[in-house]
């Protein structure tokens, strides 16, 4: 598939690219409900996710953190797609994000749904980076089982 002149990979490059020099989702969150700390000690990443939860829906998300391209783009594409969302869904697609990089869901259609988080597919091939592109999407995972929890 070309998109003008542009391979699926180099459209890939760009989204991570685009997401991690300018995240739109950087920053603290005065409105949070909660919050939480994600680390990966392989490599040093670290976020603090903040999600305002009101009536079970994600009404919105910012991190803080340090980290590499990679790690940095998926929190910022995960918040991008977890806005609007209940905790339900969240907790669904953050699964689905899970099983892509584990390479257990491959089907385009069904990964459609996780919009421009599917341009970190191709991380599976790369498992050094795995864990950069999950950190986000586990630490979301953390936050739904707190919040089930109280």
């Amino acid at each position: 598939m070309q998109t003008d002149g542009m391979s699926l990979g180099d459209l890939y490059t760009e989204v991570i690219g685009e997401h991690s020099r300018a995240p739109e989702n950087k920053g603290t969150l005065v409105s949070a409900t909660v919050r939480e700390r994600g680390h990966n000690p392989s490599c040093g990443d670290e976020i603090t996710l903040e999600l305002e939860i009101i009536d079970g829906i994600i009404k919105d998300g910012s991190f803080t953190g340090v980290g590499c391209a990679i790690s940095q783009a998926s929190t910022d594409i995960m918040i991008d797609l977890m806005r609007g969302k209940t905790v339900a869904e969240a907790h669904r697609l953050a699964q689905l994000f899970t099983a892509m990089i584990k390479r257990e869901v491959t089907d385009d259609a069904l990964l459609e749904e996780l919009d421009e988080a599917v341009a970190l597919k191709n991380i599976s091939n790369m498992p050094a980076r795995v864990k950069c592109a999950v950190l986000a999407w586990h630490t979301l995972e953390d936050v739904i089982k707190e919040s089930r929890m109280s």
